[in-house]
């Protein structure tokens, strides 16, 4: 595993970490598994923030189980690699979204009702604060999406307190590109889990990816520059 590359990925946790307050002193942590490289990345430093930092806090990963029979025993076999259990929660959103409601565009109801999920898991394991793998990439595509598809300017925060739930959402990897992520999980001995959703790798958001490629092979660092310019705005620059 390449030192260098984990030193970097580091670096920028511990900055976004310092600059927005993501973790504190105290704090029980949810960290929410997807099962994919983002989530797993978001994980390993996670508990980097733990063991090197001054910090003192807990780390408990969960994994909520949509209904798609997903083999996550290679997540679970991660969890334990770090020391830590796995804790599931099974749930149906699954057959709600596509077999009860239907939806033509299931990502923005599964999303919803996978956050609610992890709300409550979280609040029942009396965690403060749900961790995300979201990293810059993300808030790039959230950003574009939004502005082409909605006509607003909406991007998700590092940092986001729901007092309806009173729990912190934070987004630990929001400084971390997602092409740093696939070098470091190539470097694992552990594969992304697959994903059986019907959707997956069909929806706007690839489409709107593919876009920021392509923009970033013409202006090499592009997505940072985004990313700056709406740090740049001002303080609540980061809209929801």
């Amino acid at each position: 595993m390449s030192k260098r590359l984990i030193k970097q990925i580091f670096r920028k946790v511990r900055d976004a970490n310092l600059k927005y307050h993501l973790v504190e002193d105290g704090d029980k942590v949810a960290a929410a598994l997807s099962g994919g490289k983002d989530s797993f990345t978001m994980l390993y430093f996670l508990q980097m923030l733990q063991k090197y930092t001054p910090l003192k806090f807990e780390i408990l990963p969960i994994y909520i189980d949509l209904g798609w029979q997903n083999d996550i025993n290679a997540m679970d076999d991660f969890c334990k690699s770090l020391g830590m259990s796995l804790i599931i929660e099974p749930t149906n959103i699954g057959q709600v979204v596509f077999d009860c409601r239907h939806e033509k565009n299931p990502c923005s109801l599964c999303s919803n009702l996978r956050r609610g999920a992890i709300n409550r898991l979280s609040k029942n394991l009396n965690c403060n604060k749900a961790a995300l793998g979201h990293h810059m990439d993300d808030a790039v595509n959230t950003l574009f999406l939004s502005m082409i598809y909605e006509g607003r300017f909406n991007v998700f925060k590092p940092k986001t307190y729901l007092d309806r739930m009173d729990i912190t959402f934070i987004r630990p990897l929001i400084y971390v590109e997602e092409t740093q992520i696939r070098q470091f999980v190539a470097t694992l001995e552990i594969k992304p889990v697959k994903n059986r959703c019907p959707a997956d790798g069909k929806t706007k958001r690839t489409e709107i990816s593919k876009l920021l490629e392509q923009i970033e092979i013409t202006f090499p660092g592009a997505r940072k520059k985004f990313l700056s310019s709406i740090e740049n705005i001002g303080p609540d620059s980061f809209w929801r």
